[in-house]
């Protein structure tokens, strides 16, 4: 009677076990399993035992507690459906994968970013840096001109001529060089501008060149001549206590 009652209070989980499946039993009492083939005890803890086995078969588990032997029958089920052919299923291929969007979009991203930045660089290469201008002087280019015929040894007075020429229409109006030698010595009187220019009239155009002149002497006055031939700043104006008093002195 009271192997019959341990047994009636001894319960299994799950009811319906497949193979595999590990099945919890709960023991009234304290209770030692006997080994069996049938089954392998996976934990204890209590009263408490988990078994399993992978043969679909119905099982009896033995054991002994306090109050006596306890036996109980648990019965395992097979997973595979009735008049299984054990057949293994189809192949199925494995679905495809979509295709990453983010680093095609990095990437597509950092591509644009190199070709806007290989343009700009290319842009700033192509400009050209504006070169400071350098503006000479009148006067400094005529000295210039003048200094470099002391080495010359063709043509000299005809270069000479040229330079003056040049300067003059450069710093005064109506002395352009379209004017005759007659026509500029008309609107301007200086004995070394009329010596310069006929010598180089005679150099250009008469058979016998240039006569015997002085040319280091007319050099050295043609560099005199920015110093009279340019137009002077107007004189500031004074006052009349300013004039009395320079006429007094």
């Amino acid at each position: 009677m009271t192997g019959l009652l341990l047994v009636l209070v001894t319960m299994f989980h799950p009811a319906r076990a497949t193979v595999g499946d590990p099945v919890t039993i709960e023991f009234a009492s304290p209770t030692v399993v006997d080994p069996s083939p049938d089954y392998e005890v996976v934990s204890r803890a209590g009263n408490s035992i988990v078994i399993r086995t992978f043969v679909p078969h119905t099982i009896t588990v033995t054991g002994r507690s306090a109050e006596g032997p306890v036996s109980v029958v648990i019965p395992v089920y097979s997973v595979l459906k009735p008049d299984d052919k054990l057949e293994p299923a189809p192949l199925k291929p494995p679905r495809p994968e979509p295709w990453p969007r983010l680093p095609f979009a990095a990437i597509g991203i950092a591509a644009l970013a190199a070709i806007a930045a290989w343009t700009a660089v290319l842009i700033l290469a192509k400009r050209r840096v504006a070169k400071p201008r350098i503006v000479i002087m009148p006067a400094d280019a005529f000295r210039a001109r003048v200094m470099a015929l002391r080495t010359s040894d063709r043509m000299r007075w005809a270069h000479l001529a040229d330079a003056v020429r040049a300067y003059l229409a450069a710093v005064r109006a109506g002395l352009g060089t379209e004017l005759t030698t007659s026509e500029l010595l008309a609107r301007i009187e200086d004995v070394s501008v009329a010596q310069i220019l006929r010598q180089g009239d005679l150099e250009k155009f008469s058979p016998w060149g240039a006569a015997p002149s002085n040319f280091d002497a007319a050099l050295e006055q043609a560099l005199e001549i920015p110093s009279w031939a340019e137009p002077r700043p107007p004189a500031e104006e004074k006052t009349v206590d300013e004039a009395a008093d320079e006429a007094a002195a």
